[in-house]
């Protein structure tokens, strides 16, 4: 489960968290960062949904990189999401991230329909020649409002190698036949919260990328399945059947993982603001006692 590039494991994505006057919260990002390598993380990402990156400004998503790497300081990998909707803007972000610290980063294709897909490889190509750290695709068909198909991305690799990693949003079944069509050429990471989590292993993923506010016990999952024990595999099955429940509220749409996500992160590294930024949903009484009754389950991120 470790693949070509020697990047796997889960990786959780950081939430962002703000001040009492909207200012990015750096004792609290910096907080995050020591939970997650307290807790087992085998690396560390930022700037998917759950750090709220389309309500970040540029600067803000450049200073947030620059604090992770920082507080990161080489302990584990790091990786970046890239947003930006312009070949240069990519290539510019890729090389801040690189600069902050980041160990590869995870390209999106332009949200720009009605394209023909050549397209696509041509424009993430582009990026991927100006790159000097490894590169992987964010994929997520139906959920995204791109994606390459598994044609399109066997594609990419054979023109730009160092495109071997990829985030793919999908249930197993998904993942196998990317694995099959692609033949092997990418170490995959799944996301959905680790909705599938032992059979998106099963089927070839070398890890996951999932929010920051229950990763611990999905590092267990992935220690067990990876130990590959009868015995342990059925703890994996059996820890992960228990998590589902929240796994399944939280994967109700985006913005509802965001919103109540952040708050279960927030308890559970005794944070005083879990508020996601406006816009955002509303989230009601009976949502925020779901959110502390897990985290009293779960208990407070580790400390060291």
């Amino acid at each position: 489960m470790t693949g070509q590039t020697g990047f796997h494991g889960v990786y959780p994505i950081l939430y962002s968290f703000y001040e009492a006057n909207g200012q990015l919260d750096r004792t609290a990002m910096g907080r995050q960062v020591e939970g997650c390598i307290a807790g087992g993380a085998h690396g560390i990402a930022v700037m998917g949904l759950a750090t709220e990156v389309g309500k970040l400004d540029v600067n803000e998503r450049r200073q947030v990189i620059e604090w992770v790497g920082e507080d990161i300081a080489g302990r584990v990998p790091f990786a970046v999401t890239v947003r930006e909707g312009s070949v240069p803007g990519q290539i510019a972000f890729v090389n801040a991230a690189r600069d902050a610290g980041a160990d590869w980063a995870i390209l999106q294709p332009p949200a720009i329909q009605g394209v023909p897909e050549m397209e696509y490889v041509r424009f993430l190509g582009a990026v991927a020649d100006q790159s000097d750290i490894p590169l992987a695709v964010q994929n997520a068909p139906g959920l995204m409002a791109t994606s390459l198909s598994n044609g399109g991305l066997k594609t990419l690799n054979k023109q730009h190698p160092n495109v071997c990693l990829l985030k793919a949003e999908g249930p197993a079944v998904y993942i196998s036949q990317l694995m099959e069509d692609t033949e092997g050429a990418f170490d995959i990471f799944g996301g959905m919260a680790g909705i599938q989590f032992p059979d998106s292993l099963r089927a070839g993923c070398v890890g996951m990328i999932p929010a920051a506010d229950l990763f611990d016990p999905q590092v267990r999952i992935y220690e067990l399945m990876r130990e590959g024990t009868p015995k342990a595999i059925a703890e994996a099955e059996a820890l992960h059947r228990e998590l589902l429940p929240l796994i399944v509220f939280m994967m109700s749409s985006v913005e509802n993982f965001i919103a109540y996500g952040k708050h279960l992160a927030a308890q559970r590294l005794g944070l005083a603001n879990g508020s996601a930024r406006q816009p955002s949903v509303p989230v009601t009484k009976f949502g925020l006692e779901i959110m502390s009754h897990w985290a009293r389950h779960l208990g407070p991120f580790p400390t060291e």
